[in-house]
């Protein structure tokens, strides 16, 4: 799996507003904004994949367990993608 992975990229949803274009709200941004980190996965291929985590509480925040757990998210979500390559692949060798 981590073989498949070109790059890594985390950011909160806090930092993904306030850069985001003029059409989103960015005026009044909530605190929890935040708490949500996004893990985003580049595979050798260009495919993408986003993970995530939030905690409820700004007093259980910890940026680098937030960039843990999103990541793990986002790994979660490669094998399923791999199983289906390798069956298509015993598939088409049938």
């Amino acid at each position: 799996i981590e073989s498949k992975i070109v790059s890594t990229h985390y950011f909160t949803a806090r930092q993904g507003a306030e850069h985001a274009d003029a059409y989103s709200d960015t005026g009044n941004l909530p605190d929890s904004l935040g708490l949500l980190t996004f893990c985003v996965l580049v595979l050798r291929t260009g495919h993408t994949i986003v993970g995530k985590s939030a905690c409820v509480s700004a007093a259980n925040f910890d940026a680098g367990l937030g960039r843990k757990y999103a990541r793990e998210d986002a790994i979660k979500q490669m094998w399923p993608l791999e199983g289906y390559l390798l069956s298509e692949r015993l598939y088409e060798t049938r």
